[in-house]
């Protein structure tokens, strides 16, 4: 069965990165598009960045783009978000999601299959 699983969150001080990888099981991205979201609590859920599955092209939220960097492997069917400067208005849950689709988007309601999330916490 279709299963994501993120890993490489944690708590890291402002100005830092993090890398998180989002493995995919059961199917093979390559046709996907592949999303990441994040989730503060009492916040609403938010788009990230995206990348669509034909043409590779990639789409980022205003407040990470310059900062954060998609990326995916089809031949290790994982996916990628490089984080930098990282700042604690980042902290949050973040989900990585994938739908049959060639075009991304930051929508999360385009996007079928998704994971559990993991933590990352931006703190001194």
């Amino acid at each position: 069965q279709p299963l994501l699983v993120e890993s490489g969150g944690g708590l890291v001080q402002p100005g830092g990165s993090l890398r998180l990888s989002c493995a995919a099981s059961g199917f093979t991205l390559d046709y996907y598009a592949i999303g990441w979201f994040r989730q503060a609590p009492g916040k609403e859920r938010e788009g990230v960045s995206c990348i669509s599955s034909s043409d590779g092209s990639t789409g980022y939220a205003d407040s990470v783009k310059g900062r954060f960097t998609i990326s995916r492997d089809n031949a290790k069917n994982m996916v990628y978000l490089q984080m930098n400067s990282l700042r604690p208005e980042d902290t949050a849950v973040y989900y990585c999601a994938a739908d049959y689709r060639i075009r991304c988007g930051l929508y999360s309601g385009n996007y079928y299959y998704w994971g559990q999330g993991t933590q990352v916490t931006v703190s001194s």
